[in-house]
C-alpha cells in the first residue's frame, strides 16, 4: 500500500509538472495571442502585456520542469507557488466569466484547445486538489542542498530564455525615406484607391455599404491579409483592439482569396475595421506571397512598413497627427 501511494503521487506530480509545460508551450506559438488576450480583458497596456506574458510562461515551464523533476525546493516551495499560480489564474476565470461571458477562450491552453472559463475553471479546482495533496503528503527529492538551490536557478534560467528567444517588439515600424514609394491601387483591382466601406456581420449576409472611401487621401494603415494565415489573424486583431482604444485610427484591410470569412471574424473581432476583398491572383502579386503586409500611406505614399507585433499605439498616434513629419528611421 505504501508502495503504491509512492508511485501514486510520483505520476500526480509528473502529470502535473508536464500539464504546466504544455500550457507554457501553447501559449508560445504565437506568444502575441496570449499578450493581446491580456490586454482585451484585463486591459494591460501593450508592452506590460508582452513582460507579463513572458514572465507567466517562463513561470509555468519552469515549475513544470521542477514538478517533473521532483525538485520542490525548501518548505516545498514550488508546489506552493504553483498552487498560488493557479489561484490567481482561477480568479482571473472568474473575472473573465463574469465580464466576457462564458462563450470565450480563456487562452489557457492559447489557441490549441479552445477552452471556456468554466470548463478551465474545473479544470483548476482539480489541478488545486493535486497540488494540495503533493504539498501534503509527498516529499519529492530531499537530502541535498543541490535540489535547494537548483529550483531557482531553472526558473531564472527559463525567464531569461524566454526574453532571449522571444525578445521584446520594436516600437517602431520600418520608416522608409529614399525608397518611399508611391503605392498603385491598379495592380490590385481597386480603382483610383477608391473603395466601398463594407461591413460584413459575421454568421450573417446582411451587407452595410457606407460612404465610400479613397485610399489616397488623408493617412490610412492598410494590411494585406490572407484570411487563412493565423499571422495575418493576430495583426486584424490587433488592428481591432487598436481601433477600439482609439476610434479615430484608419485602419483598412484588403483580405486576399474569396473563401468564407465566418471563422475570420470569430478569431479576430475585427468587424470594426473597413475592408474589400480581393482575388488570390492579385493579392500575391502584389503581396509577393508575403503577407500580412501593412503600409502606412499618406495620401498615396508608403511611407512606412510595419509588422503586426511593432504596431505601437503611440507611434500611431503621432504619426496621425496633423502635419505630423515622419520620423528619422
Amino acid at each position: 500500500m505504501r508502495n503504491f501511494s509512492r508511485y501514486l503521487f510520483i505520476f500526480l506530480s509528473v502529470a502535473m509538472g508536464a500539464l504546466f509545460l504544455y500550457s507554457a508551450y501553447t501559449k508560445l506559438y504565437p506568444i502575441q495571442s496570449f499578450e493581446y488576450t491580456m490586454v482585451e480583458f484585463v486591459h494591460m497596456p501593450w508592452m506590460l502585456a508582452a513582460i507579463a506574458a513572458r514572465i507567466l510562461i517562463a513561470l509555468e515551464g519552469g515549475l513544470g520542469i521542477l514538478m517533473v523533476a521532483h525538485f520542490f525546493g525548501a518548505g516545498k516551495w514550488v508546489l506552493k507557488t504553483a498552487f498560488a499560480l493557479l489561484g490567481i489564474f482561477s480568479v482571473y476565470l472568474i473575472y473573465l466569466w463574469a465580464t466576457a461571458g462564458n462563450d470565450v477562450n480563456c487562452g489557457c491552453f492559447g489557441d490549441a484547445i479552445w477552452m471556456s472559463p468554466s470548463a478551465s475553471l474545473i479544470k483548476n479546482a482539480i489541478m488545486l486538489i493535486i497540488t494540495g495533496l503533493l504539498i501534503r503528503y509527498h516529499k519529492g527529492f530531499t537530502g541535498s542542498k543541490w535540489y535547494n538551490i537548483s529550483a531557482p536557478l531553472i526558473l531564472i534560467a527559463c525567464t531569461a530564455l524566454m526574453f532571449i528567444l522571444f525578445a521584446l517588439p520594436a516600437e517602431q515600424p520600418n520608416w522608409l525615406r529614399k525608397d518611399r514609394y508611391e503605392i498603385d491601387f491598379s495592380e490590385v483591382g481597386i480603382e483610383n484607391g477608391s473603395s466601398p466601406h463594407v461591413l460584413y456581420a459575421p454568421g450573417s449576409t446582411d451587407t452595410a455599404t457606407i460612404d465610400q472611401i479613397d485610399l489616397l487621401k488623408g493617412k490610412y494603415i492598410i494590411a494585406f491579409l490572407s484570411q487563412s494565415c493565423p499571422h495575418c489573424r493576430i495583426a486584424a486583431y490587433k488592428m481591432h483592439l487598436l481601433q477600439q482604444s482609439n476610434p479615430h485610427f484608419r485602419f483598412f484591410m484588403i483580405i486576399g482569396g474569396s473563401s468564407d470569412l465566418t471563422e475570420f471574424w470569430k478569431a479576430t473581432k475585427a468587424v470594426n475595421i473597413p475592408y474589400v476583398r480581393l482575388d488570390k491572383d492579385h493579392f500575391l502579386h502584389y503581396t509577393g506571397g508575403v503577407f500580412p503586409l501593412i503600409e502606412w500611406v499618406n495620401n498615396g505614399w508608403v511611407e512606412a512598413k510595419a509588422e503586426y507585433t511593432n504596431m505601437n499605439k503611440e507611434e500611431i498616434e503621432r504619426w496621425l497627427t496633423p502635419n505630423a513629419k515622419t520620423p528619422n528611421p
